[in-house]
């Protein structure tokens, strides 16, 4: 008896993805790839459109600004990662600097005390919006908008009006370099640096990102969400207090809202470093790369005349061309991928 053999043809090898199609997806979706790349090309570019810019004077007027907003933002990011936005920024920016300057010329603090000051309270008061947004369950845009109201009014009251002057150490200090780097700057690595490692490479952080991800999961695998909420808060209030004590001694005499122009390159920065608005994965230094990248174009737009709304508008612009590509990119993705299979599907049949 004979048998007969049918030839069963395997399957075709599936397509691979579209190679520049995978580099924007993965560009586009966290990873530091892209800010890296588009900060270089930035730079790049700066000498050609304003011959000297990256001279050594304007290159190091250019650092302290940028380390401030790295700092400000890497709070922001760890906010953003919870589902939320913290628009108490410029506040606690504000408090921060009313505190170091105000405190030891009005009120006769020690300087190192003031210090301490204005990096704590904002801390103290990002625990709270923490508790107003974990515990009572307070949308974050609503609570920390009202907080930002508080502080405003609590800095006026504090300054009594008036802006006060910072200390001469610590003006002497945020203008000093050490080796030749701005002493902002050699800070904003240390915060960055240590708050990227803790967030992407200890027990913490990871408890972070899937609080972030997913709170019911998280909760069901004995995460407690609430804690790690409040800290995210907190730690952000640090880095603004930080920062805006570090800005409070750069400029001297800070005014009163000095915290209003850093309430947008915050979020611009975080998003353009890839953490996405909806919470979950974060790269805090990805986030300061962004900073700089965000630093430099105004510094390049100002010198080619450019006032400071349409520099705004040049931010508003760059955020929103990101948020749109992490919206198509992947749709884009998914429909090649679905054209591919269709088509490995119709020539299956055809076989």
């Amino acid at each position: 008896m004979t048998l007969t053999q049918e030839t069963v043809s395997a399957p075709p090898a599936p397509t691979p993805p579209n190679a520049a199609v995978e580099f924007w997806r993965r560009s586009l979706s966290g990873s530091w790839v892209g800010i890296t790349v588009a900060t270089l090309a930035l730079f790049a570019v700066s000498p050609i459109i304003a011959p000297g810019s990256l001279d050594a004077a304007p290159l190091l007027s250019m650092l302290p600004f940028a380390a401030v907003l790295a700092i400000v933002a890497a709070g922001q990011t760890l906010v953003v990662q919870q589902r939320g936005l913290d628009l108490s920024v410029p506040g606690m920016i504000a408090l921060a600097a009313v505190l170091v300057t105000a405190l030891p010329q009005s009120y006769g603090w020690p300087l190192w005390a003031a210090v301490i000051a204005g990096i704590v309270a904002p801390g103290a008061v990002g625990l709270v919006n923490g508790l107003l947004v974990a515990r009572l369950g307070v949308m974050p845009l609503v609570a920390t908008l009202g907080m930002n109201a508080v502080l405003l009014g609590t800095v006026f009251f504090i300054a009594d009006g008036t802006p006060s002057g910072a200390a001469d150490a610590l003006n002497r200090f945020a203008l000093a370099r050490t080796i030749g780097i701005p002493n902002t700057l050699l800070i904003a690595i240390v915060v960055v640096v240590i708050a990227g490692i803790v967030t992407q490479r200890s027990i913490v952080g990871r408890r972070l990102t899937g609080v972030g991800v997913s709170e019911r999961a998280a909760a069901a695998i004995g995460v407690r969400v609430t804690q790690y909420k409040v800290f995210a808060y907190g730690f952000a209030g640090l880095c603004y207090g930080a920062g805006g004590v570090l800005l409070a001694g750069y400029t001297k005499t800070p005014p009163l809202f000095l915290g209003d122009s850093y309430l947008l390159p915050t979020v611009a920065a975080v998003v353009l470093g890839g953490t996405a608005l909806t919470g979950g994965l974060a790269s805090v230094v990805s986030t300061g790369i962004a900073a700089l990248f965000l630093t430099q174009l105004g510094q390049l737009l100002r010198s080619v005349g450019w006032q400071d709304a349409l520099q705004l508008i040049a931010q508003s612009v760059v955020l929103i061309g990101v948020v749109l590509l992490r919206e198509f990119i992947p749709v884009i993705a998914r429909r090649r991928a679905a054209r591919r299979a269709a088509r490995e599907a119709d020539q299956a049949v055809s076989r």
